[in-house]
């Protein structure tokens, strides 16, 4: 768990690096810069937290912390590079060879950023349709023999490439219950069936990507999922944030909230709402469905304190942290995060796999 002071000094530079405003530290004493920076590698934010620094006006920046930050930075932007670059020419390679995908968060959500180098990455995601996945495993088997594969039901097929790791889904879902994943499948359907992609122009190549509304419940779905499951990094909301703020003029609030309510996920949202408006600084008036009430802001004071107490392999622990959240989905998805396998397999029976 990390200290009051170097939490709020963390969140502080996170906010001032999201939106690329002022940043003032003077009012917290002793400042431990290296648990903020261990704090931002953990949440993969150290971009955004290198970006927070250069807006601090009340406190000279140590020579040593400027240049730790610095130095991670400038190997993000490397990376990053080296990833556009690669994806590019993947992408250029399976076209030639009538392999046709949809990019899928990393990347694509790094163009919400005022600084899009400077977002930690993670793997490379390519999305595809019913059978075209087939075709694509077969496809980066002959590339590659480092592979893993995942169930049936998530359809997930992960090669490395080079230095990189790229997961091809047939699907993006949650395993968290049928009705979620049957919407998720419902959206898979809009991008794939009825065109709902947008494109990012990477180099001279241009990369597919979800449309707005599809793209908004992916994302919010793939981070909720996350939360569950133990595995909630700050840069999740800081992708969403990001995406809201970029796309607040196409979202289409009444989709939106259908999705929500038929998948009952309207909680975590205004939860996470208030969580992004209090601990991120999103503006409260671009957020949908905020409610400006004690229940959300104290939702959110929890999901902060779970964040930052919470332990890896304490399933049971984190559970009842969750629970205390969000009771009524704790409940309804204990059966698929407490037994997963046994979960999975009911779950491709339901669908028929």
């Amino acid at each position: 768990m990390l200290k009051k002071n170097s939490l709020q000094v963390s969140l502080t530079l996170i906010q001032a690096g999201l939106w690329e405003k002022e940043a003032r530290l003077l009012s917290y004493s002793d400042i431990d810069f290296n648990e903020v920076f261990l704090f931002a590698q953990k949440h993969a934010v150290v971009g955004l937290i290198a970006a927070g620094l250069e807006y601090v006006k009340d406190v000279n920046i140590s020579q040593e912390v400027a240049l730790t930050f610095a130095g991670s930075t400038l190997q993000l932007e490397q990376r990053n590079r080296d990833m556009n670059l690669f994806l590019a020419s993947m992408i250029e390679k399976m076209r030639k060879d009538n392999i046709y995908t949809i990019l899928v968060k990393g990347q694509g959500i790094a163009q919400c950023y005022s600084r899009p180098l400077w977002r930690t990455s993670g793997d490379i995601d390519f999305f595809f349709f019913r059978d075209s996945y087939n075709s694509a495993v077969d496809y980066f088997k002959k590339l590659s023999s480092n592979n893993t594969q995942d169930s049936r039901y998530t359809k997930t097929y992960t090669v490395i490439l080079n230095q990189w790791s790229v997961e091809l889904h047939g699907t993006l879902r949650s395993g968290l219950s049928s009705k979620i994943d049957q919407e998720i499948d419902l959206v898979q359907d809009e991008v794939f069936k009825h065109g709902d992609v947008r494109a990012w122009r990477d180099s001279n190549t241009y990369i597919f990507l979800p449309g707005v509304d599809s793209d908004l419940y992916l994302l919010f779905t793939h981070f909720v999922r996350h939360f569950y499951h133990n595995e909630f990094l700050l840069r999740q909301t800081c992708d969403w944030c990001r995406f809201i703020w970029t796309y607040k003029d196409k979202i289409n609030v009444d989709l939106l909230e259908i999705r929500l309510l038929k998948t009952n996920l309207m909680s975590e949202w205004k939860a996470f709402g208030a969580f992004v408006i209090d601990y991120l600084g999103m503006p409260s008036e671009i957020m949908p469905f905020y409610e400006d009430t004690a229940k959300w802001h104290k939702k959110a004071e929890k999901i902060m304190r779970y964040v930052n107490s919470k332990k890896k392999g304490n399933r049971v622990n984190n559970m009842i942290a969750i629970s205390k959240i969000f009771p009524l989905n704790a409940l309804r998805f204990m059966p698929s995060l407490l037994f997963n396998v046994n979960g999975m397999k009911i779950r491709e029976r339901i669908f028929k796999l």
